[in-house]
């Protein structure tokens, strides 16, 4: 039996010294390629105009602009003290000129209609408010004809696989955030019934190793 949803904030990491420790974190997932940026560029998330929805510090999109060409990011952020230290990741990559990040709430995105070839979200999800709305605005801001395509946790994962997945997080002081975010995500069924009262008419929910993958186009 799937145990209920436990919220969790909506707010983002905030604290200084929460955003170092989750910038390591995010250094050793990239560095073992559990990113899915090649999840967003097999859907056809590759070029123009591109929004990525809760960057943190910033990897999961600076990694994506390595693989891609021909291809501007827009990094939407509601911690301003993350945005500090992904521009900071921005320079040592090299890209600071081909990432803009912008302070806001997905859920009123400060972006016009249409305004985007591309979508992407890794490991977010779980934390909006009412994600119902975010998804709406998705497709609002995207182009028509536009991809999106969300990663996150699934809460209903193998409990074998999250115990060896809790045991290799470093530093050891975000697991009790893993287990918290873990806590917090969805099912495929309750996502697919979160897409079925969006805009979105084309739309897939996918259940993978430990995590979901949700595309669609506009």
């Amino acid at each position: 039996m799937v145990k209920q949803r436990v919220i969790e904030t909506n707010e983002g990491i905030q604290g200084e010294l929460d955003v170092e420790i989750f910038n390591e974190f995010a250094k050793v997932m990239r560095d073992k390629g559990w990113n899915n940026v090649d999840s967003f560029i097999a859907e056809g998330i590759t070029k123009g105009t591109v929004l990525e929805i809760g960057p943190g510090p910033g990897l999961i999109g600076l990694e994506w602009l390595k693989k891609t060409q021909n291809a501007g990011l827009t990094a939407l952020e509601i911690s301003n003290t993350m945005i500090r230290i992904a521009k900071r990741n921005a320079e040592d990559y090299g890209f600071s000129d081909k990432v803009r990040y912008v302070n806001g709430n997905a859920l009123e995105m400060p972006f016009e209609d249409g305004s985007f070839d591309g979508i992407f979200s890794n490991g977010s999800i779980h934390e909006w408010e009412k994600p119902v709305k975010v998804l709406n605005e998705i497709y609002r801001t995207l182009k028509p004809g536009g991809i999106f395509c969300i990663s996150d946790m699934r809460r209903d994962v193998n409990p074998l696989i999250v115990k060896m997945i809790y045991a290799s997080t470093k530093p050891k002081e975000i697991r009790p955030g893993f287990m918290s975010s873990l806590h917090a995500a969805y099912t495929v069924n309750e996502m697919t019934e979160l897409l079925r009262n969006t805009e979105f008419q084309n739309f897939k929910v996918e259940k993978e190793f430990f995590g979901l993958k949700v595309t669609g186009k506009k």
